[in-house]
C-alpha cells in the first residue's frame, strides 16, 4: 500500500504542476518602463475581462503607478519587478500617472490604460 500511495502522490503533483504551467502560459505580461520623466508604452490597451499582468519596473530611482479609476496604487522600486495582475471589469480609457514626485517634468509623468470591449 505504500508504494501505491508514492505512486499516486507523485501522479497528483505532475498534474498540479501542468495545470500551473497552462495557466502561467496563458497569462499575458505586458512589461511597463518608469524612468524620468516618462513610462515606456505610454499607451497600455487592454481586453475587457482578459487577466494580464503589468510588469512595472524603473530604470532610474522609485516611481508611482497610480490608476484611481481602478484603485491601482503601486510603488515601483528600483531593482524590483513590481507585478500587478488586472482583470478589467469595464471598458474606456483610465488615465495613470507616477504619484512619486520625481522632479521637475514629473506632472508630464503620466499614460493611459484603453480597455476594449
Amino acid at each position: 500500500m505504500g508504494r501505491l500511495h508514492w505512486i499516486l502522490r507523485g501522479w497528483f503533483a505532475a498534474i498540479l504542476v501542468a495545470a500551473s504551467s497552462d495557466v502561467a502560459a496563458q497569462e499575458k505580461i505586458i512589461r511597463v518602463t518608469a524612468e524620468k520623466f516618462k513610462f515606456t508604452p505610454a499607451v497600455i490597451e487592454l481586453k475587457l475581462g482578459e487577466p494580464v499582468v503589468l510588469e512595472l519596473t524603473t530604470l532610474d530611482r522609485k516611481h508611482g503607478f497610480q490608476v484611481s479609476d481602478l484603485s491601482i496604487d503601486e510603488s515601483i522600486e528600483p531593482g524590483k519587478v513590481t507585478r500587478l495582475r488586472i482583470s478589467p471589469a469595464k471598458a474606456g480609457t483610465f488615465l495613470f500617472h507616477c504619484d512619486v514626485f520625481c522632479g521637475s517634468g514629473h506632472e508630464e509623468m503620466a499614460g493611459e490604460i484603453v480597455v476594449k470591449p
